[in-house]
């Protein structure tokens, strides 16, 4: 996986966790709209309740009891969203020092087999060397030597001078 590759899976991975810290930030913000208006409507409703009905206390009591729970929910709320951040955070933190170790390892291994690569080449190409100087030189040589005694035993054994002056300038011209 090339860097490039890594760096957009890691920003991504960023982003992604941005969104959801903007999103639990929003409804967070929201909740606590909705709970301070709920605070307001109870204290502007209050009053009234316990001018017109005898038992409104009662009333009022449970609904300071419901708002009390509601803090504490809200409050509970708060902590796991909080729990959550720290643990995407640890886990941001894992997948970095994974990705930057598989980097490190990937860096090494190609490294490894560039070294490879270069010794196996310069290998064949001493080997090559050494095949063209320890056995085609020395073919090459008893091949020529081959044809010149060749050339000489047939030379031998046509004996003379040749009639032919046609044989004569061809004999000439292969050895010019």
């Amino acid at each position: 996986m090339s860097n490039d590759a890594l760096i957009q899976v890691m920003t991504g991975a960023v982003v992604v966790s941005a969104v959801a810290l903007l999103l639990q930030m929003m409804i967070l913000f929201g909740m606590f709209r909705a709970v301070k208006a709920m605070r307001e409507q109870v204290n502007d409703l209050l009053p009234k309740v316990e001018a017109f009905l005898p038992k409104a206390h009662a009333l009022v009591a449970s609904a300071e009891k419901t708002l009390d729970e509601s803090q504490r929910k809200i409050a509970e709320i708060t902590t796991k969203a909080n729990n959550v951040l720290d643990i995407t955070q640890k886990q941001l933190t894992r997948v970095d020092e994974l990705v930057g170790d598989a980097t490190t390892r990937a860096r090494n291994q190609m490294d490894r087999v560039e070294l490879v690569l270069d010794d196996s080449v310069n290998r064949v190409h001493r080997t090559v060397v050494e095949l063209n100087n320890g056995i085609l030189r020395p073919i090459r040589e008893i091949n020529g030597v081959a044809m010149g005694l060749r050339a000489a035993f047939h030379q031998l054994i046509r004996g003379g001078r040749p009639n032919n002056v046609d044989r004569v300038t061809a004999d000439e011209e292969m050895f010019i």
